[in-house]
Parts: C-alpha cells; sequence; structure tokens
C-alpha cells in the first residue's frame, strides 16, 4: 500500500472504537519508551496502519510514549486529544502532484487553503503538510518563485491561527516521479523566499538519503527552516533497523542534541508486526 493509498482508504473509514492498550515491553525497554523518556518528540504516521481504527492506534501508541499521530485528514484529527495525544501533522487539502510550484494551481489551492487551515487550528492541529506539485517540465528557478507567490498568500491566514504550514521533500527516483521538492535545497530556497515563520519543511529522512544522501551535515545546514522530521529504512521505506543503511540511533542523537523541538515521526513501512517494529523504532530513537 502506498502513501496515497492509504489515505484515500482513510477518506472512506469511520472511527472506530479502542480494543485496548498496548502492554509495554519489559525491564530496560519498559524505561526507554516510557512516556517522559528521551529528548525527542516521537510521532508515527497514520497510513503505515491504515488498517487500525484511528481510535485503536492511539491506545496502542500512546503507552510507548508517542505524542501523536501524523498525517490525519479532518475526520479523525479530534480523535488523538482523548487518548492524551495530538494530531501532530495534519493532511493536506491539496494532493503530491498538484502543488504551489504552478501558478494556475494557486487561486484553488489558496482558497481551499483558508477554509481548511481555520478549522484545522480549531481541531488543535498546529502543522498541515503541503506539497510543490510535480515539475511537468517547469524550471526549478520558476517552481520556486511560484511556490513563494502561492504560498506567502497563505501566510497571513496561518498566522491568524498559529498553523505552520511544511512542505515535505520527497524523493522523485522511486517513490514520486517528477516531484518538484526532490532536494534540500530548493525546498530551503521557498523556504527563505516566503520567509515566515508559519512556513517550514518536512525533511523526510528516507527520501533524502535516496535523493543526496549527505543526511548529518544537510540537517545541520539547514536545521533552522525544519520543523518536523520523517523516518523509514533505505532501501525499501521499511523498519528502522539494521538491515538498513541509515543509522538511525545516531541521527536521533544528534537531532536532540541540537535541542530540536519539533516532532520525529515514523512513516515506515512494516514487514513485520507493525506495532512491534513500532515499538522497536521508538526505542532506537529514545535518546
Amino acid at each position: 500500500m502506498t502513501r496515497r493509498d492509504a489515505v484515500k482508504s482513510l477518506g472512506a473509514a469511520t472511527v472506530a472504537g479502542a480494543s485496548g492498550t498496548m502492554l509495554l515491553p519489559q525491564a530496560a525497554d519498559a524505561a526507554a519508551v516510557s512516556p517522559h523518556a528521551g529528548r525527542l518528540r516521537q510521532s508515527v504516521a497514520r497510513w503505515c496502519f491504515a488498517r487500525t481504527p484511528i481510535a485503536e492506534l492511539c491506545a496502542a501508541v500512546k503507552p510507548m510514549g508517542l505524542v501523536g499521530v501524523d498525517l490525519l485528514g479532518p475526520e479523525e484529527w479530534a480523535v488523538p486529544a482523548q487518548f492524551g495525544l495530538a494530531c501532530t501533522m495534519g493532511n493536506s487539502w491539496g494532493s503530491i502532484p498538484v502543488g504551489f510550484n504552478r501558478l494556475d494551481h494557486h487561486d484553488k489551492l489558496v482558497a481551499d487553503g483558508q477554509a481548511y487551515i481555520p478549522k484545522a487550528a480549531a481541531a488543535g492541529v498546529k502543522k498541515i503538510v503541503v506539497f510543490s506539485g510535480n515539475r511537468a517540465g517547469l524550471s526549478d528557478g520558476d517552481g520556486i518563485a511560484n511556490c513563494i507567490t502561492g504560498l506567502a498568500r497563505l501566510m497571513p491566514v496561518a498566522a491568524q491561527h498559529g498553523v505552520v504550514l511544511c512542505m515535505e521533500m520527497l524523493n522523485s527516483k522511486v517513490d514520486h516521479k517528477d516531484y518538484h521538492a526532490d532536494h534540500t535545497a530548493w525546498a530551503v530556497e521557498v523556504a527563505k523566499g516566503v520567509n515566515s515563520p508559519n512556513f517550514r519543511l518536512l525533511y523526510d529522512i528516507y527520501h533524502m538519503q535516496v535523493m543526496e544522501g549527505d543526511v548529518l551535515a544537510t540537517i545541520k545546514a539547514n536545521l533552522p527552516w525544519i520543523a518536523h522530521f520523517h523516518t523509514a529504512g533505505v532501501p525499501g521505506r521499511n523498519e528502522i533497523d539494521g538491515a538498513q543503511e541509515l543509522n538511525y540511533r545516531g541521527i536521533a542523537e544528534y537531532i536532540a542534541g541540537t535541542g530540536f523541538g519539533g516532532v520525529f515521526a515514523h512513516e515506515f513501512i512494516p514487514k513485520r508486526d507493525g506495532m512491534t517494529s513500532l515499538r522497536e523504532a521508538v526505542i532506537t530513537c529514545t535518546v
């Protein structure tokens, strides 16, 4: 299941009741995933557990020490709060291929955003993902300039409601062919141009490792523009364990050492039991 397919499936789903909480690991592992352990505020992407009812997912992840659930649509925004959690990133009102890099998309995206942002804020959603859109032959310079123009139109309503729009960088090599914001430097130029505390970047470690590597140096150089992280193993977008090429313990240590106050959210597709893999990822990144 892809993220796009999962989001469509979730949009049609109804909210179900919780079926109980997950037992904590024993001994040292229990301490490692207690709600107040570690310097990183960890979360999990909803679509990776699309088959689990949202209330059941919240009940399961709360004892792991997660602070919330990422990428929820309006029909699920209110559920995490029932479990002492937050919606740590709201889904966009737009789509991945159709974004702010083209002027002819702006009027609809802005109008929809002006309606969507106040509703998200009222539900306690403080960050919303947005997308550049696909290149479709557009130059990098034009795409950056157009994104700045369109996103700047939404900064007043975002500021009024205390919401931060976060552009996600995605790889165009494997998962999102032709996506424009496929390198950190490109997205940083957009952030500099918008020049607002209500616009920041969602740095997906998996996607940027696929496209450019050099993860720690890139984060160090651009951290003031980054408000949110996503994880997944490379290659394959699966568990963040020793079978893939990234040292997530080291990455978590580095980010935590900067005093980063945003959210570090897990967005991998489990190959094994999903909750077991998620618990292991939380332990790995509890630093």
